[in-house]
């Protein structure tokens, strides 16, 4: 009975270090990831719209909407500096790929995308990562990100009829499509557009 209590006792203590630890370790590293995640998603927004007299405001007023297991998290408007006028914007969203992925999806008001980016993504190495991998191309040349640069969202996105899917990450690519087209509707809402 006595070293059956010593050794609850002992579990005990090694779980209070533990979670004390990882409590710890939380505090110091959570404000960090959380402003990496702000330069991730600033530097995007600079690369969506690069042109000179274009800011990014976020929306203060959206809260976040979940559709299912997707969630949109947040939506930014890029406006013309001298006239206040919508020339596009970004939505961020969550949901399931094969595992987990967060993207970011830049657009223009006539819903031409201009970029893709990945804020998270915990699917396979070797396959569904290639979605996020520089140094994978894809037969046309393209990271699997970049070849919807130019595309019109209003085309919708089909694996195989108007983008390539990644060999052997045919769920990731199809995952990732189906966050494009729920971040592409309630972005186009926000704009004036018309993807419906």
């Amino acid at each position: 009975m006595n070293e059956t209590f010593k050794l609850g006792f002992s579990l005990a203590l090694y779980a209070l270090v533990s979670c004390t630890v990882l409590a710890m370790v939380n505090n110091f590293t959570s404000p960090k990831i959380a402003n990496n995640q702000i330069e991730k998603v600033n530097n995007a927004m600079k690369d969506f719209f690069p042109e000179e007299g274009v800011t990014a405001e976020t929306l203060s007023e959206f809260h976040g909407k979940s559709y299912g297991t997707s969630k949109i998290e947040k939506i930014i408007l890029a406006k013309n500096i001298t006239d206040g006028q919508i020339v596009g914007g970004a939505v961020q969203v969550s949901g399931p790929t094969y595992d987990t992925g967060t993207i970011l999806l830049g657009m223009q008001k006539d819903g031409i995308i201009r970029g893709l980016k990945f804020l998270k993504l915990t699917d396979s190495p070797g396959f569904g990562l290639k979605a996020n991998d520089p140094t994978y191309k894809l037969e046309n040349g393209k990271t699997f990100y970049q070849q919807f640069e130019g595309k019109n969202a209003n085309d919708g996105f089909e694996a195989g009829k108007n983008f390539d899917a990644i060999s052997g990450a045919t769920i990731t690519s199809n995952g990732i499509a189906s966050l494009m087209e729920l971040g592409c509707r309630e972005l186009s809402s926000y704009l004036g557009g018309s993807n419906e």
